[in-house]
């Protein structure tokens, strides 16, 4: 079966089928709630391991993953030859110390800092990665998306400051969304840096490098903290955890992300990013933990509404 692309035929008809759009948007909902599941998770793992530990646990399960993928999946075999590092092999470890850096410091922040805020740190994602596409690639952002863009932000900085106008006037973020931002500012940079270096490898075989590379990065920096580790007296948490990342989070939306794009506009798939604090909300009410505060409740609906905007049909 040939793999449609972007301007086949195939991607214009899928696009334009009712049906099709449904089963995008559905893969979305499908990948915001896994992806909020790493939020969850990873808040009641990260007190019991070093961050670094955490990302190489599930780094290495990801690279595992993405191998089988492109070995077993009948679309994906013949990219096999494509795990050759190739031309520039620095662009790996360069792209996978990015993503580690977003993880490591996702850890470190969900030590101090709650699931649902930094989730909504994360909803900052995309106006950053507008801004680095714009001065990395030239694109440009259009007036809808920019005013998505920024009611998404309005509804996350109510979110990070807790709805505490003081706290907002004065610029005090928790220590842990400070932290967190800075991981996202990375992950926001990642995104027109793989389409910046890209040489024309295939999706699923350019995730996988990019996952050694920031194994590799992470094995070099890591040994004492992997030394350090009492590996038979981790909690149950932390296993599942990084079986989690490794798993879901990085395969399932893999192939959903896939499977969207080429049913919805990027505009539209991009704004499924404002529903993770939703869904964490869920996560966290489903593994035991404390609703969060009311007040913030309409930051969250900002969010909703920064998605809707991107939802609305264009025309």
């Amino acid at each position: 079966m040939t793999e449609a692309r972007p301007g086949h035929p195939a991607v214009t008809d899928l696009r334009s089928a009712p049906a099709a759009r449904l089963r995008g948007h559905l893969a979305m909902l499908g990948f915001a709630a896994l992806v909020a599941g790493s939020f969850g998770l990873g808040g009641l793992a990260a007190p019991h391991v070093d961050p670094m530990v955490l990302t190489v646990m599930r780094f290495a399960v990801a690279v595992g993953v993405m191998g089988a993928l492109v070995a077993l999946l009948p679309g994906l075999r013949s990219a096999r030859s494509g795990w050759r590092l190739g031309a520039a092999p620095w662009r790996w470890p360069l792209l996978g110390s990015l993503f580690a850096i977003y993880f490591v410091l996702m850890f470190e922040a969900l030590k101090t800092a709650s699931p649902v805020s930094t989730s909504a740190v994360f909803t900052l994602t995309p106006l950053m990665a507008a801004g680095f596409g714009w001065v990395l690639l030239g694109q440009r952002t259009s007036s809808r998306m920019a005013l998505a863009l920024g009611v998404g932000a309005l509804g996350a900085v109510w979110v990070i400051f807790r709805a505490d106008l003081d706290k907002l006037l004065a610029f005090e973020p928790g220590r842990g969304e400070a932290i967190f931002f800075v991981g996202c500012v990375a992950h926001a940079l990642f995104t027109p840096m793989v389409a910046r270096l890209n040489r024309g490898e295939r999706a699923a075989v350019s995730t996988g490098l990019v996952m050694l590379g920031g194994l590799a990065v992470l094995l070099v920096l890591s040994p004492s903290a992997l030394m350090a580790t009492d590996w038979g007296a981790l909690p149950a948490i932390v296993w599942i955890t990084a079986l989690y990342l490794g798993l879901p989070a990085t395969a399932v939306t893999f192939l959903l992300l896939q499977y969207a794009a080429l049913r919805l506009p990027a505009a539209k798939v991009m704004a499924y990013t404002y529903l993770v604090p939703s869904f964490v909300i869920l996560w966290e009410l489903g593994l035991g933990q404390e609703a969060p505060p009311v007040l913030v409740l309409p930051g969250i609906a900002l969010c909703v509404g920064a998605l809707l905007l991107l939802l609305k049909h264009e025309g």
